[in-house]
This record gives structure tokens, sequence and C-alpha cells, in this order.
């Protein structure tokens, strides 16, 4: 056990000591565009629109930690899903983000761009309830307007110089993002 210990650690030191090339420097502008997996909603909600978000970034410093970088963007994120109770019950939940986020890149490997920050910004909630049963009312709706924080972790792999498949894994508007990237 502790060889296995041992080489693992041997082999995140050999990877971070042979970090590549920066593949995303200050300058640089990159485009996301994501569909989401993993609502946080449970397990009876069923998808009207699918999560989508888009986000931008824009290189500001490079040269951090040798090889590091860091970017700032915007982030829009929208979803639907609808919940049907069973009898006559239904209730459909909206959630729209938007705000700015920050990132610090790091390469490891050639071509993949892997990166963690923070999103914070505004949260728009909808939550509209039916029902034919009389004791619970025909309708209700409620909205809210509120403050958001997450954090992420992500990796573009460029399959060209301009274009890449992009992964983040966070608590955004889903746990998972997957989609492509534009370098423009």
């Amino acid at each position: 056990m502790k060889k296995i210990i041992l080489l693992s650690v041997f082999v995140i030191a050999f990877v971070a000591a042979k970090a590549q090339d920066p593949i995303f420097v200050k300058g640089d502008k990159v485009a996301n565009i994501g569909i989401g997996l993993g609502s946080g909603l449970g397990t009876y909600y069923k998808l009207s629109i699918p999560p989508i978000s888009l986000s931008g970034e824009y290189g500001i410093a490079d040269g951090l930690l040798d090889k590091g970088s860091v970017g700032v963007g915007a982030y829009l994120g929208f979803s639907s899903y609808k919940y049907d109770w069973g009898y006559t019950y239904t209730s459909k939940t909206t959630r729209i983000y938007v705000g700015p986020r920050g990132s610090f890149h790091y390469p490891f490997l050639d071509k993949l761009d892997t990166y963690a920050g923070l999103s914070l910004g505004f949260r728009y909630y909808s939550w509209k309830y039916d029902s034919d049963v009389a004791d619970y009312g025909d309708y209700y709706n409620d909205n809210s307007l509120g403050f958001y924080s997450y954090w992420f972790v992500g990796a573009r792999y460029y399959f060209t110089e301009k274009l890449a498949a992009m992964a983040e894994l966070g608590y955004g508007i889903t746990y998972l993002n997957i989609g492509i990237s534009v370098k423009l």
C-alpha cells in the first residue's frame, strides 16, 4: 500500500513538473456553450428545457506560478424542469443564473487547459404549481431573486488551435457541464 501511495505522489509530482506550455494566456478570449447534467432538484423532475450555460473569458494575467494564468468573464445559465406529482398536481421550476466569474488556469498536459474558479452573481428562481383539487387551489406562483456563489473546476481539450471540447464540474446551474469552447 505504501508503494502505491509513493508511486502516485511521484507520478503527480512528475506531471506537475512537466507542465506544458500555457494554452490560455493574457489577451486570449474564449467562449463556451454547455449542456448540463445533474440538476440538484431530485430525480422526480423531468426536463422541460435542458440546462444550458453560456460563458466567456478573457485572459488578464499570465506567468503566475511559472505557467499559470488568470481569466475573468461572465456566466449565464438557464434551466427549466417540470414535476408531475400524479393525480392532477404539476409544478414547474425555472432557474436563471447571471454574473461574473474568475478562474486560474494551469496546464498539465499538452492541448489540455485545466482551470478552477469562482462565480458570483444573481439567481432568479420561479416555481409554479397547478392543481385541479379544490382544497389546494388552482394555481400558485412564487418568484425570487437572490445572490449566488459557486466554485467550479474544468478542462478544455483543444482539437485545433481554436476549437475545444469543454467540461466543468461545480455547483452552478448543474453539477456537470459539457460542451464546446471557441478561442476568439
